[in-house]
């Protein structure tokens, strides 16, 4: 915020401070709530804790826009036989099991100490989840996900977030995007993907960035992905509307084929209007729209989506696309903002359940890392450092499996919800009987 949004230090910490005030009302609601659930030995009991974990997760993905970073079940992301169940119950099912076998040995530990007695009620409910979760797992681990193949190429330009928009380095990064390009020419890649704004131009209206492109994709015979700003229609009510988009532009075709993210950052691309008054505080911030549809696009005979930096974290903004009848997905980021920090690597981990979820293949490409490949089984084909020009090439098998989250989404999570409101509403109404 003080580097790169232009705040000075003390509204700064401000806005940290508000932010991690906010998120830790959840974790605060969590302890009150289930409290006197860890000494208990009822089946019931035993459950509410992750129920009630898993309801304030939902919660926290979607008030006030969103904000599911670092959900507890992404901790797992190379537990592949653990996580396959994300493909019913979303990260949100692997959270669930955590707390559940946590919660267990708590009260065994907890009822052990106080009563010396062994509470194996708890213990033995979060053995066969596991074990059914793990048999799950293995099963979904020795089935195919994918059918044929396309090769897909990811591109890290590494153009430090300082010279990005900077108008004397535009030619280097064009130079550099197409030299980096051209190195994976000889894998005859039928797609190239650039990252989230690649292009530090309005690529509809820059013919040196047109032609530079468009000669590429005729020469290297593969479709290229990019990102680059966009812009709407000015009317006499209002001036242009801006957007954060990905291009395609096929080699065969010749014609162009956009995605407007959908979700945008808040404070980073737009001002939630609750909150105006933050324009005045900080200069230079993003007034992007948000796109409407989540466009399936077509490249090398494959259904394709793209979702851009913080559409990824969301894992019903990639279930759009696939239910719509994308069997390749693409993520697109610029993650210099996070510098080098452990969040790039906590970025790219989400894309694992994404993933998982709706059984498709992901290629990611982020200006300055991690950039990589994840298939359909979650499992990490390969990926990039931190900080380097990189050019990856990789095989990918297009999804051929409808799974139960991408058919009916969220309904797990859900189903939490509606028990741990039954659940604080019946301890409610019992202890106002007691009282009365």
């Amino acid at each position: 915020m003080r580097h790169y949004g232009g705040l000075s230090v003390v509204p700064a910490f401000a806005f940290m401070l508000l932010l991690s005030a906010y998120l830790a009302l959840y974790v605060g609601l969590f302890a009150v709530a289930v409290g006197p659930a860890v000494a208990a030995s009822s089946f019931v009991c035993s459950l509410a804790p992750a129920l009630f974990w898993t309801a304030l997760e939902y919660a926290r993905a979607h008030l006030l826009t969103g904000f599911p970073w670092a959900s507890l079940g992404y901790s797992q992301y190379r537990n592949l036989p653990i996580i396959q169940i994300a493909d019913i119950a979303s990260i949100y099912g692997v959270g669930f099991l955590i707390v559940l076998v946590n919660t267990a040995v708590a009260s065994f530990l907890y009822v052990l100490w106080r009563e010396r007695r062994a509470n194996w009620q708890p213990l033995g409910i979060a053995v066969c989840a596991v074990v059914a979760t793990l048999g799950y797992g293995q099963m979904r681990l020795g089935q195919t996900m994918g059918d044929g193949a396309i090769s897909v190429a990811v591109v890290q330009g590494n153009i430090a977030q300082d010279r990005k928009w900077d108008e004397d380095f535009r030619d280097e990064t064009l130079d550099g995007y197409l030299r980096l390009s051209r190195s994976v020419a000889w894998a005859k890649p039928a797609l190239v993907v650039w990252p989230e704004s690649a292009t530090p131009v309005f690529f509809q209206t820059d013919p040196t960035y047109q032609t530079a492109l468009f000669d590429l994709v005729a020469t290297g015979q593969f479709d290229l992905l990019f990102g680059s700003p966009a812009f709407g229609p000015e009317r006499s009510d209002r001036p242009a509307t801006l957007y954060n988009s990905a291009f395609l532009l096929s080699s065969k075709r010749g014609d162009i084929d956009r995605y407007d993210k959908r979700h945008l950052v808040p404070f980073g691309e737009y001002v939630p209007p609750p909150l105006f008054f933050v324009n005045k505080m900080v200069e230079g911030i993003g007034d992007f729209t948000p796109g409407r549809t989540p466009t399936v696009m077509k490249a090398g005979g494959t259904s394709i989506g793209v979702v851009i930096c913080f559409e990824v974290i969301f894992p019903e903004e990639v279930r759009q696309f696939v239910d719509r009848g994308a069997a390749l997905m693409t993520t697109i980021t610029n993650d210099a903002w996070f510098g080098d920090s452990a969040a790039a690597d906590q970025h790219f981990s989400m894309v694992v359940f994404r993933a998982i979820e709706n059984r498709v293949p992901f290629a990611r490409a982020a200006n300055t890392g991690i950039s990589g490949f994840i298939d359909a089984h979650g499992k990490i084909r390969s990926r990039t450092a931190l900080f380097t020009e990189a050019a990856a090439v990789a095989s990918l098998s297009p999804g051929m499996r409808r799974t139960f989250y991408t058919a009916h989404g969220d309904l797990f999570a859900i189903g939490c919800v509606i028990l741990a409101i039954g659940d604080a509403a019946g301890r409610f109404f019992k202890r106002r009987r007691e009282q009365s």
